[in-house]
């Protein structure tokens, strides 16, 4: 059985109320104190204080204090006013038993109003907190995308730099031949003027005097005495034989050749260059091998290596431009998207070469895996890992020995199934 306290003092101030509750003799512990706008409750085992306010406080800013074997309470008033007593007087049980009800009501619907309240400036907490963690994950993006930007610009200037140098030395190295050609032309002319302006003189070896005989009377000799020299004609002049030969774009000759598989070829070589021409008439500043997918090819692999992925896109990219059947070529693009996480372009360029290593044959097994490993990742880096298992399974059908592939996809199911436990 509790023990009401009967024992109290107050005092008062036209705005305030000093209530002091002594303890007699119990040890401070904490206290359960139930205040309302007019209703205090105390209770400290094995002592309880109740008491229905003479006229409304302001419970929020009334204080209770604990030291000393007393509780001293500073009660503010809502209306400035002499009390004439602390508590009601002269209320039969049905009227105090409707008070404390209606202080615990009015006390819950405080509580309710606290706790929304609470919930409302927790979630404006959490909303401004989401939107400074999305404009810092903005200004994070944007940078990336700034310094991906200026990777590109210079990797581009560095790339027309080394054009316009290789133009310069292909420039200097032709007028330099033609120099050199008219130098040749004009020492021929010399030489041929020398041939024309040089006297003639017979070949004593081969030139010889002949003596024609007289006829007549008188004669005393065979041979007339006036003898005239008869010189040989000159040597004939040096001339050049030229031959002609059928011109043939392939090094063996023609009895070793198969014509009907050379004119195919030369057919497609020809359907190329005149798409070359029509598509890009752009590119006629450049070499012959720039021209050419598999030298691209080999640079972008290059720049790879070393890191550059964006120059590597581009080499790529040219040369998809000039062959856009090469599955190489998409599936080394579809690699430098996943470094730069452009994903869906790598899922398009796995796909991509994935219709161009049809139909499925022994030879391109390797690029095949390459193909669905690559679009897996992608997949998988999209939180779509259905579409990356699917992809990993496939190329585990063809290369069913791969440790790596196999633990890859291990890791995707135990993703998938724990997606769906939390679901």
């Amino acid at each position: 059985m509790p023990v009401w306290l009967r024992d109290y003092s107050w005092r008062q101030t036209d705005s305030a109320v000093y209530l002091s509750l002594p303890l007699r003799g119990v040890r401070a512990t904490p206290a359960n104190i139930f205040c309302t706008d007019q209703y205090l409750k105390v209770s400290i085992p094995p002592f309880l204080f109740e008491a229905i306010l003479h006229a409304p406080i302001d419970d929020t800013n009334s204080t209770a204090k604990i030291g000393n074997g007393v509780i001293f309470f500073t009660l503010y008033k809502k209306e400035i006013a002499m009390w004439d007593s602390l508590m009601i007087e002269n209320a039969n049980k049905e009227k105090l038993q409707y008070l404390r009800e209606n202080a615990v009501l009015k006390a819950h619907e405080k509580a309710k109003e606290e706790a929304e309240a609470k919930k409302v400036t927790k979630q404006e907490h959490k909303k401004y907190a989401l939107e400074a963690t999305m404009k810092l994950e903005e200004a994070e993006r944007k940078r990336i995308e700034d310094l991906k930007e200026q990777e590109r610009q210079k990797v581009t200037r560095e790339l027309e730099l080394w054009k316009n140098q290789q133009t310069d030395i292909e420039r200097q190295k032709r007028i330099q031949r033609e120099e050199e050609l008219h130098q040749e032309a004009e020492k021929l002319k010399e030489r041929k003027k020398e041939k024309i302006n040089k006297p003639r003189i017979p070949n004593e070896g081969t030139s010889k005097t002949r003596v024609k005989p007289t006829k007549g009377p008188g004669s005393d000799s065979m041979f007339s005495e006036n003898l005239k020299e008869e010189q040989l004609p000159a040597p004939r002049s040096a001339r050049t034989i030229k031959i002609n030969f059928t011109s043939r774009v392939f090094p063996t000759a023609l009895r070793e050749s198969r014509v009907a598989e050379e004119e195919e070829w030369l057919n497609k070589q020809a359907e190329a260059r005149r798409a070359i021409n029509a598509d890009l008439s752009e590119l006629e500043d450049l070499k012959e091998e720039e021209k050419n997918p598999d030298w691209l090819k080999d640079k972008g692999n290059k720049m790879f290596a070393t890191g550059n992925y964006l120059a590597a896109v581009n080499a790529y990219n040219l040369a998809v431009r000039l062959n856009n059947k090469l599955p190489v070529l998409y599936l080394n693009r579809a690699a430098c998207h996943l470094k730069l996480r452009n994903l869906h372009k790598a899922i398009e360029d796995s796909s991509k070469a994935l219709e161009l290593l049809m139909p499925p044959v022994p030879d391109n097994e390797n690029a095949r895996v390459k193909a669905y490993v690559r679009r897996g990742t992608a997949f998988c880096q999209l939180e779509l890992y259905a579409e990356g298992l699917q992809d990993y399974e496939a190329a585990l059908k063809i290369d069913p020995k791969n440790k790596i592939i196999q633990k890859d996809a291990e890791k995707i199911r135990h993703i998938i199934q724990g997606t769906l436990r939390d679901s």
